[in-house]
């Protein structure tokens, strides 16, 4: 089935989003999805996932360092394993938040038995949220799906508690010159899925977006000590502090 078209509503598009990552085989079994990052190493993905267990060490070090920090909102938690392992490592209340309803549903499903991370199904602003401060807001592998990367910083901003800060992970970002090539290779991975209208709903951003925030690079892909390090992670680490700090 080839998807087409201007998508008009959060359920279109959720049920597409899902459709799709059948199609890549990016719907994992509960029993997987209670041990990722870990996964056996023939599986399509293993190496991605090689990359989120790094970087999940070094965000739950990070955090654990900051010992003031009691409250955690993913956003774009997906299946909900990242927010349920920070639960289970940090003395922390974790939310996780999505509108991808399966995943969601699931990770309810898979993690009902740690009694600090609650998922919602919900966008960052919505109703449930409204009046909520976070210490850390976290997007893992979750921004490029966000058409305005300075308007959605800014909404996690607001609720960032006064020391929160802002933080994302393992997700693209490109040099200006190179934003038309990418979006050409977007477009053309999605049609040979036969998922063209996913193309409009993946964004490029990149870091001259965030210069009216005060932000931090925690990680450089083109660093030397990337490029010299066995488990090389390609993608940005980037915090962003409360305005207030």
């Amino acid at each position: 089935m080839t998807d087409t078209g201007t998508l008009n509503t959060a359920q279109e598009f959720d049920q597409l989003y899902f459709r799709l990552r059948q199609k890549e085989g990016r719907i994992y079994t509960d029993a997987d999805v209670a041990t990722l990052p870990f996964i056996y190493t023939s599986h399509p993905h293993y190496n991605e996932w090689v990359i989120r267990k790094h970087s999940q060490k070094a965000l739950l070090s990070y955090i654990k360092n900051k010992k003031t920090f009691t409250s955690i909102l993913e956003v774009g938690c997906g299946n909900g394993w990242l927010s349920a392992n920070m639960a289970k490592a940090i003395d922390a209340e974790v939310t996780g938040l999505d509108i991808n309803t399966y995943e969601l549903e699931q990770a309810k499903r898979v993690f009902k038995n740690i009694p600090n991370v609650n998922f919602v199904n919900e966008n960052l602003q919505g109703e449930s949220l409204k009046n909520e401060k976070f210490d850390i807001i976290l997007f893992a592998a979750s921004i490029q799906y966000f058409p305005s990367l300075k308007q959605i910083i800014q909404i996690a901003v607001e609720h960032l508690t006064l020391q929160g800060e802002v933080h994302i992970m393992d997700s693209p970002f490109y040099q200006v010159q190179e934003k038309a090539a990418a979006r050409q290779r977007t477009k053309e991975y999605y049609a040979a899925l036969g998922f063209e209208a996913m193309a409009d709903h993946y964004y490029h951003h990149h870091l001259a977006e965030l210069e009216y925030f005060q932000y931090k690079i925690l990680h450089h892909p083109n660093s030397w000590k990337n490029k010299l390090s066995i488990k090389k992670n390609p993608f940005y680490w980037i915090s962003i502090k409360n305005r207030y700090q």
